[in-house]
């Protein structure tokens, strides 16, 4: 559904500059503001921040797995190869340990919610690769919290907290956690658009992998059916009370009017018809199959899978996939065995893209979004945005993050059960 500008409303008093939050015929744009990057200020490529990543974006899927089995009694998509396994045999309780969300410091994109009565306002991350929320809590006494805005419990009349209890678990052992509330009143809000009965954690027990990020939470975009809580996300049920006039949203994570629509697509911000993927077997995650990856004219790897996350930035691949598409990059090679990333010759960025369908146009990701920077200060070689990763995935399934979005408008429709892609404006 595309909506057309109406009317600018109040600013929100937590992102970085003043920037309207713009409502169009029932939907609603939302800025968001980039925080941080892969690539240091002198141009060299982040190391230690992709290596927390690529550990907390495997730990993250592997219990998205676990979630949509425990709670739809089915295999996820439909069965996984010999060998990959998922957190059942960790000791995680039912609904209480997941790994929903990603490395705290990688670059990231973020905008503003509202929770309780009356509100109190948090940064989060709008992630479509996992489907719970959560805030910090008043109730966390920790250094990691020191900087957060809190959301504090007995301050609002709608709060009402529900047995049970909210844990994500790191590799590191370090966690996220904190009670399960539900707030009753029409009081969590994004942008205006509100939704009644929403169930989240105020986490009390903050992972240090977030004390020096901006964020305050994570609002997960994904199925209802990968909730560790078991809930209804918060977008589906603002469809569902009527607060929206269509079941999809849409992304830019570009410069330039970066946002979040809800209720459609923002034609502005794009040129061109949307061309549009259905979601295959389970739907659970944003997974796309019978695509291809190319390096110029040359088709890389084909066919392939693909999830649509936007709460990951690298790419990553099967580590025979990544391997053959490298092979098609001349000098490059890998950089990182451990952690599965390559470099290539800085002189000549690729020209990489991708395809679904045999009539699907190629999406290309543009050389600043490929370049990760220099592997060292002074190298002629830089880091590849495509790394290889042994993901709880079925085999041939990539995972797109920022680094592939950044280069496309992307709309999530439920109502449709698939994705769509179109050229930036």
């Amino acid at each position: 559904m595309l909506c057309k500008a109406s009317l600018l409303v109040v600013l929100s008093a937590l992102l970085a500059r003043a920037s309207p939050v713009e409502h169009q015929e029932g939907c609603v744009k939302i800025p968001l503001s980039k925080r941080s990057s892969l690539t240091k200020p002198d141009g060299t490529f982040d190391h230690q921040k992709a290596i927390a990543q690529s550990a907390a974006t495997r730990s993250k899927y592997i219990q998205n797995v676990a979630n949509y089995e425990r709670n739809t009694g089915s295999k996820a998509f439909g069965g996984l190869p010999e060998g990959v396994q998922v957190a059942h045999d960790e000791g995680l309780q039912p609904r209480q340990r997941e790994g929903l969300t990603l490395a705290s410091d990688e670059s990231e994109w973020t905008g503003t919610i509202s929770v309780g009565t009356p509100a109190q306002h948090f940064v989060v991350q709008f992630d479509t690769g996992s489907s719970d929320l959560w805030v910090t809590s008043a109730g966390c006494g920790s250094e990691q919290c020191a900087n957060k805005h809190k959301y504090k419990a007995s301050s609002s009349s709608t709060n009402v907290q529900k047995p049970g209890n909210f844990s994500i678990l790191y590799g590191d052992n370090s966690t996220v956690s904190g009670p399960v509330n539900v707030d009753i009143g029409k009081s969590l809000s994004v942008a205006g658009i509100r939704a009644t009965g929403q169930v989240f954690s105020p986490v009390t027990t903050l992972s240090p992998q977030f004390k020096d990020q901006v964020i305050d939470g994570i609002l997960g975009m994904a199925y209802p059916s990968l909730s560790n809580l078991n809930a209804t996300p918060f977008f589906n049920n603002a469809f569902k009370q009527g607060a929206l006039p269509s079941n999809e949203f849409s992304f830019k994570l570009a410069a330039g009017d970066p946002s979040l629509f809800l209720g459609g697509a923002d034609g502005s911000l794009f040129k061109g018809g949307q061309e549009f993927h259905t979601v295959a077997q389970n739907p659970g995650f944003w997974y796309l199959i019978n695509a291809a990856v190319h390096v110029g004219n040359t088709v890389a790897v084909s066919p392939i899978q693909t999830i649509i996350d936007t709460g990951t930035t690298l790419t990553y691949g099967p580590p025979d996939d990544v391997a053959a598409f490298y092979k098609q990059v001349p000098g490059a090679k890998l950089f990182d065995s451990q952690e599965g990333l390559w470099s290539f010759p800085c002189s000549s960025i690729p020209s990489v893209s991708f395809s679904w369908g045999s009539s699907g146009r190629k999406w290309t990701i543009a050389p600043q979004n490929f370049n990760f920077g220099t592997t060292k200060n002074g190298s002629t070689e830089c880091v590849g945005s495509v790394g290889q990763q042994d993901l709880p995935f079925p085999a041939g399934t990539w995972l797109l993050g920022d680094s592939f979005l950044s280069n496309v408008y992307t709309t999530f429709s439920f109502g449709k059960n698939a994705v769509a892609f179109a050229e930036l404006a």
